[in-house]
């Protein structure tokens, strides 16, 4: 275990320092301020499991340091007594106004109208839970406490806080400049990794004890029908559990159950096989007892006496237990059949080491131990705290199944966010209890589809397992395509998972980031971006039993129009829409502006591979800059020791209609252009500088709406600059969405009168003022479950 080599600049420089007998301030930035006390006169300069990097520039500060104690920089006015932390004599003042009554902050008093954080657990949740505090606050500023967090001894290991009264606490005053106190945050403790590809794309996982072949049975159901997977995870009963030979509760385990299992190595050769990786699940409170297969190698590297077949104790506080843990009793296994750990700690926050939680212990040293000896480092564990973000992925535990538990868990991802976790993973579908209902499943899983990690998870239940074809024909079809969908996404969203760590932009973002002097923003806790390209708006409602449509209130910016990729619907900005939706259909949205590449492969295969197909979505009406980011290490056919990332560059530019792009990967290249229902006369496709519009493929595709261009493969390479040109200022297409309106109300389960009432106010539509057609079909006097879905179509027809 290299515990020495991990890397943490803690120490702050002495000019940004303002110190007293019992008090230190550090002003890391002009909006990012350290404040300790301590009743010894001593202060904390090692790194803690929050804050790792404190060597900040040393901002322009101004100290006046008289009875009280002023330090004053561009964004902040501190006032200080001297004495022991308290509001009435600590406060700190801001120069700018983000509430109505512009009132300081005060030390130890409440931080108003923060935009919360996340939890350490879903666990047994059914619908919301305490998500505590970020470091966002529509008041402008917000606190992280670090005074009780473990520490990093700069020797390679852990240790507690040393005992005594003291205050180690930051204060973030960025204002409603979200994305710059992210960016302070990350700074600070440190950025995302950049995930494994293969994470991005479906995971498989239940607790049930799987026999070996019929796990790989499963996984070649899975591509038969269609259905890619990435990640194949195996719950405990991979290990013995129930046997006699097992002194315990059988959850904790480091011997493969033969009876299962009884060719491990080859079952972690088929998956593999099937470009799927490996993930274990490990509870490891109850230590290793004498009946595992490591007992006795574990035993002599740490000196433990085997002769009463006495068990070696769960100790993370250890560091000679913990370098057994990982190099040899996990190692071992993760030569056979392991790719990363699923960590699942659930007993408490308490160590031999005062102050430290055996959760961050585990994470980080799992962490390291991956980045030392793999090329590509994941765990699959739980938030601990601030600073968790640098350990990914996170398992947001078990959740019940019910609407109520999927209405939250868009919010619960988005907001977690504003304490820089951007990776989470839910049980899709729910984990336990609740009923059988295809419909809230398949819901979930377009949501799944549509956040940080898609896994699939379900309890011990012979009537809760997610496989796709479990449900009824509709649901099994819709399902099946959404999680086609995930892996047609991988290309954007690995672009955005290396992109986002560089420019420290999580994948899922609250509507606030982006808008946050907008109240509305606010007012749409569950939808979010996904991405820059991407708006999505869950459905979390069941349908209404008349249409067979769900409801989904949708904000739309001010400036940019937004087309459901899906449909080819476009929408005005600066409006509230109610949407309406079959289960087949989810709201998702890209900008004017947007460019989204994607997998090609309507079937994409297993393991996030590159493709060998390519289709990029493009909404004009905006210009628009967008980077593709493949590696070689990634190709089918490449040498897996080796590493090349390509960067692909597409930009389109409005005024001249021309989207220009090149550093392509191999493949077939096709140009999606959205809710373009004819074809420019002047359309050309030029590659390096000569005309193949003629032996392009350019055609209109009616059925999603969009002009479609098929560049020709034979003279596309890797540098090669290609040009398509749509003509001067192209606009987004005026859709008659009438045939989309008599699909729907042929669907209704109501009356025929109203049916026909219904359909005589759309025929006339195109011959009389909108708001005359909206008032007509208001005037209806039906319910708005029923007027709702065509009033949101009329409405659209006049975009364009």
């Amino acid at each position: 275990m290299q515990t020495n080599s991990f890397s943490c600049r803690p120490k702050s420089y002495s000019e940004a320092i303002v110190k007293g007998d019992y008090y230190r301030f550090t002003v890391l930035t002009d909006r990012l301020l350290r404040f300790e006390w301590s009743e010894d006169g001593k202060f904390e300069d090692r790194a803690s499991t929050f804050a790792l990097n404190r060597d900040f520039s040393v901002p322009k500060i101004n100290v006046e340091n008289g009875s009280e104690l002023e330090i004053k920089t561009e964004y902040f006015h501190l006032i200080y007594d001297k004495e022991k932390f308290s509001p009435d004599g600590f406060l700190v003042y801001f120069n700018a106004k983000f509430t109505d009554w512009g009132a300081p902050w005060r030390y130890g008093t409440p931080t108003d109208w923060n935009l919360g954080g996340t939890a350490r657990t879903l666990d047994g949740c059914d619908g919301a839970c305490d998500i505590g505090q970020g470091i966002l606050s529509k008041a402008g500023y917000a606190v992280i406490d670090d005074s009780r967090s473990m520490l990093f001894d700069g020797n390679g290991f852990v240790e507690g806080r040393p005992a005594g009264d003291r205050i180690d606490c930051y204060l973030f005053c960025y204002g409603h400049d979200y994305k710059g106190a992210l960016k302070a945050f990350y700074a600070l403790a440190g950025r995302q990794p950049v995930l494994p590809r293969y994470a991005l794309g479906n995971w498989w996982s239940r607790y049930y004890p799987y026999r070996q072949d019929e796990y790989i049975a499963l996984m070649d159901e899975f591509r038969t029908r269609g259905v890619p997977l990435s990640v194949a995870v195996i719950d405990m009963d991979w290990h013995l559990v129930a046997d006699n030979l097992v002194p315990h509760s059988g959850w904790t385990g480091y011997t493969w159950n033969g009876r299962l299992f009884p060719d491990p190595g080859k079952f972690g050769r088929e998956l593999h096989a099937r470009d799927l990786r490996i993930s274990l699940n490990d509870h490891p409170h109850n230590g290793i007892h004498h009946h595992e297969d490591s007992y006795q190698e574990v035993a002599e590297f740490l000196g433990h006496d085997t002769s009463a077949k006495s068990p070696i104790l769960f100790d993370p506080a250890n560091p000679k237990f913990l370098k057994a843990y990982l190099e040899i009793l996990h190692r071992n296994i993760e030569k056979v059949a392991c790719d990363f750990w699923w960590i699942d700690w659930q007993q408490g926050h308490y160590s031999r080491i005062h102050g430290a939680d055996p959760l961050w212990i585990l994470n980080h040293f799992h962490f390291q131990d991956q980045l030392h000896h793999y090329k590509e480092a994941l765990i699959f564990s739980r938030y601990a705290g601030p600073g968790s973000h640098r350990y990914p992925v996170g398992f947001s535990g078990d959740t019940i199944v019910s609407w109520a538990s999927l209405k939250f868990q868009p919010q619960f991802t988005a907001t977690a966010s504003n304490i820089g976790y951007g990776w989470w993973s839910h049980d899709i579908g729910g984990h336990m209890a609740g009923n059988r209902d295809d419909e809230l499943v398949t819901r979930w899983v377009q949501f799944g589809v549509f956040s940080p990690i898609m896994r699939l998870h379900s309890s011990n239940s012979h009537w809760n397992s997610k496989e796709p074809w479990m449900y009824r024909d509709d649901s099994n079809a819709i399902i099946t395509k959404f999680l086609q969908f995930r892996h047609r996404m991988v290309p954007f969203l690995y672009s955005c998972n290396v992109i986002g760590t560089a420019e420290d932009q999580p994948l899922v973002q609250p509507m606030y980031w982006q808008y946050p002097d907008l109240e509305k923003s606010y007012s749409v806790p569950n939808q979010y971006m996904y991405g820059r390209e991407t708006m999505v708006v869950p459905v979390v409602e069941p349908r209404n039993s008349r249409t067979n449509l769900a409801c989904a209130t949708a904000w739309f910016p001010p400036d940019l129009r937004q087309v459901d990729i899906f449909s080819g619907i476009v929408y005005d900005g600066d409006c509230e829409v109610k949407l309406y939706r079959s289960l087949a259909e989810y709201p998702v949205f890209a900008h004017e502006g947007s460019i989204i590449v994607l997998d090609g492969n309507s079937r994409p295969r297993n393991g996030c591979l590159n493709p060998d197909s390519y289709e990029v979505l493009v909404v004009v009406g905006k210009s628009g800059q967008v980077r593709l980011v493949e590696d070689a290490m990634h190709d089918r056919q490449c040498d897996a020791t080796q590493s090349e990332e390509i960067i692909g560059t597409f930009t389109f530019d409005q005024t001249s209609g021309k989207l220009d792009f090149e550093g392509l990967p191999r493949g077939e290249w096709t140009f999606s252009f959205l809710a373009m229902t004819s074809i420019p006369e002047c359309l050309k496709v030029v590659i390096d500088g000569k005309d193949f519009t003629e032996s392009s493929s350019v055609a209109l595709d009616y059925s999603r709406k969009c002009l479609c261009v098929q560049l020709p493969k034979q003279v596309l390479h890797s540098t090669s600059h290609v040009s398509i040109q749509l003509g001067s200022d192209p606009q987004l297409s005026v859709l008659d969405h009438k045939a989309r309106l008599e699909r729907l109300i042929r669907d209704y389960q109501t009356a025929f009168e109203i049916k026909d009432n219904l359909w005589r106010v759309v025929k006339a539509s195109n011959d009389v003022p909108l708001n005359k057609t909206i008032t007509s079909i208001t005037a209806l006097g039906y319910d708005e479950e029923i007027v709702g879905p065509i009033i949101e179509l009329l409405l659209a027809v006049s975009k364009g």
